[in-house]
């Protein structure tokens, strides 16, 4: 007797999913991202989260001024196979400039993370690796820290240097290194 081995399961292109999104398969009500080719659901945000996401949104739009636009869980276009919607993304030019597209650049990525710190840490970081994002960050809500990922390796799909910042700490952005921010302006 022969058993038939389960198919793997498909991949999901960008382009496959935003046509489900132009079909209205997926609408913004669905909270959803492409991960790796899989359609993600992402928790909902609770009050902690979304205070600290807008923390970091005015502490780093008053630093940058016009120097770079501070986007907010919009998709970033990071490959075929991955479209996350990070808390935060410090991208080149201006909001008339994502009108016909998402951003596949940035100079930063921002994560606010309490339950979603595995998934920030183990899926979107080489992701963002991948896309060639000079620096990735997450807001660890657990410890209350600033866990800055840098030295990219795109390549191999990493950030080869893990740095810890605490209240009391400043930090420069390493794609623009006069922009130094106190790391108490982004913790709650």
């Amino acid at each position: 007797m022969t058993t038939l081995a389960e198919p793997a399961p498909a991949r999901v292109t960008r382009e496959q999913y935003f046509a489900l999104v132009d079909h209205g398969v997926l609408t913004e009500e669905d909270h959803v991202e492409l991960l790796e080719g899989v359609i993600v659901a992402m928790a909902p945000e609770g009050p902690r989260h979304s205070g600290v996401v807008e923390l970091v949104v005015a502490t780093l739009r008053a630093a940058l001024g016009a120097r770079a636009w501070v986007r907010t869980a919009h998709p970033f276009d990071a490959s075929r196979w991955s479209v996350p919607e990070p808390d935060i993304a410090v991208v080149s030019g201006a909001p008339r400039d994502y009108l016909e597209r998402h951003p596949s650049a940035a100079h930063l990525v921002v994560e606010v993370a309490t339950t979603s710190l595995p998934q920030d840490r183990l899926t979107k970081a080489p992701i963002y690796a991948a896309a060639g994002v000079p620096e990735y960050w997450i807001v660890n809500l657990r410890q209350e820290q600033l866990e800055m990922y840098r030295s990219l390796d795109r390549a191999a799909r990493r950030y080869t240097v893990v740095e810890i910042a605490r209240r009391g700490d400043q930090v420069a952005l390493a794609s623009l290194p006069d922009v130094i921010l106190a790391v108490t302006d982004l913790l709650p």
